[in-house]
């Protein structure tokens, strides 16, 4: 089989040779770094033939007639090169080029690589993340990180400063998938929502899809974030070591073979390792929030090695090991690992405009915990998979086709609310292939695509149709639609009345299932969605944009843990109702809502203002203890949040730049909940010589309605300074001031039942850290 598919990958990259017209392709270097240059801009000077890199830093332009051109490469910040070629029919020409930094700074500079990819990239509900702007983030802790900026992301709902968890277009987290240099990152934020597992000053980019993604993509039915790691340094040894009243970081980087322009071949190194002290140093300086301090622990490593061949041909081995420990108040213990490792490969045959990319990996992902409430709930999962994808450049269009593989294995407990224990072990598999394509037909560009996908352990397929679509009215204003069809055979599973709602277990293939919903057979086992989005994107000048996107997604089947389990499946209870005998459950559901965003990016200052406005419902079943019948009901779930602001301000300054202020001000409106009505005595008696007037029963609840009660609205300012001082050479110490919740706002995080004690998010925080760079 493997063979197969390789001489058919291999067929259809030396397609090109055939042609009539010729081809020129090749990688874009920073001359100074090594690092390849992300989507610049690469033209035949005079002519309409042109590409842009990406994340390689690898372009193609093809379908070229015979003859002589000037080609020429412009980026924000690097002098334009121009050097001459020579395209010669059916012979593909392989150019590296190396830019030179700006000797001048351009303080009017009004072509941006950004705006040049939205012109020529269909782009619907994307957000495109660099290092460059996470910076411009408050640091909260004095420690930028790339969860504060996605939660800055239109749709993106978050519970707060502490969970950790993030919510995206009416998508449970479950629903979210996030990548890491193609592998399935399973838990990526800590539970102090504001630090992530990954190190972002090892990030080269992160695209955070927020619906109707494409047939690159599949396994999940809500968002996918896809975020890549650069290579260490190829010309020196560096790092960076940072400490702060939060946690320390060390960062260490080089080349065990230099790079030059001579020789372009490296191979190089990093090292990363995050550590939390918040509980020990809270105890000192955040005392007056809890005495015995902030409980909040993890430990992140991570390390790379790359190989990069003359021809830009690269070989990545990465491995990690993440961790994360917290204790709520006495309330909730919870603690979970990640470790696993891989490799990745990009290559570039010889005779072809064809990029070919590969991935391998495995990992190892355990979670437990413990509340004041139920037992201990505890869930593992196990993953190997590879992939292939092949890109190949016929003139302005692109194909891209390629398959990926998955095979893990879950081992779930969990205890409902009631007490009852639902366990699971399962082994199983996915298949799944892909086929997309690019078209520009003047101001027109689509991409439709399909996906699919087996489903091992069901024994079942899923077709999903994709599309996108983009059409430039003129240069300053563009329409953009997308939407597909999206499966995902994962589940997580937790109470929902839990007290604090953190744990997400992760099963498959579940087989404890009602036979209808809703009066009809549910002929599936897969959770499934349908996307829809459209919008504008308007350049008001060559310094804001607008951004406005509407979308609505329908979710059908949704497959949760049934919150009413309290007997088993045998025999014994023929006569009870399934409602109250399965362990699992199905639901529907929909999101729809609007996002408006504008970005003002101009000499020091940078203004990102991002406004959604959104409703998320869930239709189920649900059994009422006073009727004594199942009742299907129409509920909000818990992070149907209405309205979220954020405003993003960031102002450089000073003879050399060296001065950064910046400001972040969010809110949410209310979150849903379910209220406690009223407490009992609840006895367990287990045969008829039980003397209930001598036992002591646990504390029981009644609840109100589902989610029908809401929270107080969620609002924070955050404020940063930071000053750079330089050494000699490249190295250079960064002072950094943070104050987190300045107006020391009583956020809701969660109402301890049994005490009936409201428990805040984090009130105001001042935070202290430095940096030194070499």
């Amino acid at each position: 089989m493997m063979k197969k598919i390789f001489l058919i990958v291999t067929l259809f990259c030396v397609t090109g040779a055939f042609a009539q017209t010729g081809s020129v392709k090749g990688f874009i270097y920073d001359k100074e770094t090594g690092e390849p240059a992300l989507f610049t801009n690469v033209i035949l000077k005079g002519t309409t033939f042109g590409a842009a890199t990406d994340i390689n830093g690898f372009y193609a332009i093809s379908k070229v007639p015979a003859g002589t051109y000037e080609l020429m490469v412009t980026y924000l910040g690097y002098d334009t090169l121009v050097v001459d070629i020579d395209i010669t029919p059916g012979k593909p020409l392989t150019k590296n080029l190396y830019l030179q930094p700006a000797s001048i700074t351009i303080q009017d500079i009004v072509v941006s690589a950004e705006k040049e990819e939205m012109k020529n990239q269909v782009h619907t509900a994307v957000v495109k993340i660099s290092p460059r702007q996470i910076e411009k983030l408050p640091s909260v802790g004095a420690e930028v990180d790339i969860a504060q900026y996605i939660q800055v992301v239109p749709g993106v709902v978050f519970t707060g400063d502490q969970g950790g968890q993030l919510y995206i277009r009416g998508g449970a987290p479950i629903h979210n998938k996030v990548l890491l240099d193609g592998m399935t990152i399973y838990n990526p934020f800590h539970s102090i929502g504001m630090f992530s597992v990954f190190d972002t000053d090892l990030l080269l980019n992160a695209d955070i899809y927020t619906g109707g993604f494409n047939a690159e993509y599949g396994g999940r039915i809500s968002s996918i974030m896809d975020l890549r790691t650069r290579q260490g340094n190829k010309k020196k040894f560096s790092g960076k070591v940072s400490t702060n009243t939060f946690a320390s970081r060390v960062l260490l980087e080089g080349p065990l073979k230099k790079f030059t322009e001579e020789s372009p071949s490296s191979l190089t190194y990093a090292l990363s390792v995050k550590h939390s002290y918040l509980e020990q140093t809270s105890k000192e300086l955040y005392d007056y929030v809890d005495e015995d301090g902030l409980p909040f622990n993890f430990t992140d490593v991570y390390g790379k090695v790359s190989l990069t061949g003359e021809s830009g041909n690269k070989f990545n081995v990465f491995g990690f090991n993440f961790t994360d420990r917290v204790n709520y108040q006495g309330t909730t213990d919870l603690e979970w690992s990640n470790g696993g490792g891989g490799a990745t490969a990009v290559v570039v045959p010889s005779q072809s405009n064809s990029i070919i990319d590969f991935h391998v990996n495995f990992s190892d992902y355990e979670i437990s915990m413990e509340t004041s409430e139920i037992q201990p709930s505890t869930s593992s999962i196990r993953d190997f998979g590879f992939g292939l994808g092949v890109k190949s450049f016929i003139g302005k269009n692109e194909i891209s086709f390629g398959f990926d593989f998955s095979s893990y294995a879950t081992d779930y407990t969990f205890y409902n609310a009631y007490g009852f224990n639902v366990n699971h072990q399962q082994n199983t598999a996915e298949y799944s292939t892909f086929l997309q394509f690019k078209g520009q037909w003047g101001d027109l560009i689509v991409e439709p695509g399909v996906r699919l996908i087996y489903y091992a352990s069901l024994g079942e397929p899923s077709l999903e149709p994709r599309l996108g679509m983009k059409y430039k009215i003129s240069d300053n204003l563009r329409l953009k639609a997308s939407g597909g069809f999206y499966s995902q055979n994962l589940i997580a599973a937790n109470s929902q009345r839990s007290v604090v709602d953190l744990f997400y277990g992760f099963l498959s293939s579940p087989e404890s299932l009602p036979a209808s919903f809703r009066g009809e057979e549910v002929e599936t086992k897969l959770q499934k969605a349908k996307h829809i989005v459209g919008g504008v994107e308007y350049d008001v000048n060559n310094r804001i944009t607008v951004n406005f996107e509407s979308y609505y997604k329908y979710m059908n089947p949704l497959i949760n843990i049934n919150p009413n389990k309290r007997f088993g499946e045998n025999t014994a209870f023929n006569d009870i109702p399934d409602i109250l005998k399965t362990s699992y459950m199905f639901e529907q559901g929909d999101a729809y809502g609007f996002d408006l965003s504008l970005k003002y990016d101009y000499k020091r200052w940078y203004v990102w203002t991002v406004g959604s406005w959104g409703y998320v419902n869930r239709t189920g079943y649900f059994y009422d203890d006073l009727t004594q019948e199942a009742q299907l009901i129409e509920y909000p779930p818990h992070f149907d949040r209405r309205l979220s602001v954020n405003v993003l301000t960031s102002y450089t300054f000073g003879a050399r730049l060296n001065w950064v202020v910046s400001m972040r001000w969010n809110y949410g409106s209310g979150l849903p909940f379910t209220s406690s009505v009223a407490y009992y005595e609840s006895l367990s008696l287990n045969s008829m010589n039980d003397d209930y007037s001598n036992t002591t029963g646990d504390i029981g609840t009644i609840y109100g309605g589902v989610n029908e009660r809401r929270l107080t609205a969620y609002h924070r300012l955050d404020l940063n300074v930071k000053r750079k001082f330089y050494l000699k050479g490249d190295a250079e110490i960064e002072l950094v001031a943070s104050l987190t919740n300045v107006y020391d706002r009583n956020n809701v995080f969660y109402v301890n039942r049994l005490a009936n004690e409201v428990i805040y998010q984090l009130p105001i925080l001042p935070s202290f850290g430095m940096t030194f760079k070499f």
